[in-house]
């Protein structure tokens, strides 16, 4: 199908750009969200006509971004997710968990405003791009813990997806190290006074 896009779409054009795309892709995104109209000669004419009032709404739709940017970019966001014990979630974290987590913290933000380019499905940190304009994108950082406590610590940089028998066996490790500093040889002198002392008698019956 070709489309007359009405706003600058990733990967596909500009405002005002003819375009040819699958009819799924149109039908279920760019039609219903009134990013595009099907270009037929009667919407590429009404497109014409509209397209200064389009334009400036562009730009200043671009502008508000662009003064947001610096509020969105870098923040951190917190979801709570129940996981195992590796860290491996019980599900995974949703755009709309997303989404619901920002407008939380105070930035209004619909779903289809959050990219996921995979799945989350750890506990962790995870940055994600927001789509604050067609033309305006923010990172945040989307700190997936199953406490509030969990999620301060991730934030402070401790790695929780560990296995607790890892830890354990670093904890081994570690005993053992100090085990072995304690009985390891005596310095010579040590080892000279040892050899002269004498031997302690023989137990005879």
């Amino acid at each position: 199908m070709q489309v007359v896009l009405l706003e600058r779409v990733e990967k596909l054009g500009q405002m005002g750009d003819v375009v040819k795309v699958k009819d799924g892709f149109a039908r279920n995104f760019l039609l219903p969200r009134k990013k595009a109209l099907r270009a037929t000669k009667e919407n590429i004419s009404r497109f014409e006509g509209q397209r200064a009032q389009l334009e400036a709404r562009n730009l200043e739709l671009r502008k508000e971004a662009e003064q947001l940017l610096p509020k969105v970019a870098g923040q951190s966001f917190i979801v709570l997710r129940q996981a195992g014990e590796t860290g491996v979630l019980y599900g995974s974290v949703s755009t709309r968990d997303i989404s619901d987590a920002m407008t939380s913290g105070g930035f209004t933000t619909a779903r289809n405003q959050v990219v996921l380019d995979k799945p989350i499905k750890t506990i962790g940190l995870h940055p994600i791009r927001v789509i604050l304009h067609p033309e305006v994108s923010a990172t945040i950082t989307v700190n997936v813990a199953r406490t509030e406590e969990e999620a301060k610590r991730q934030a402070a940089g401790e790695d929780l997806t560990q296995r607790q028998d890892e830890r354990d066996e670093e904890a081994v490790e570690a005993a053992e190290f100090f085990e072995s500093e304690e009985l390891a040889p005596k310095d010579e002198d040590e080892t000279e006074a040892a050899d002269g002392a004498p031997e302690a008698p023989e137990n005879k019956e």
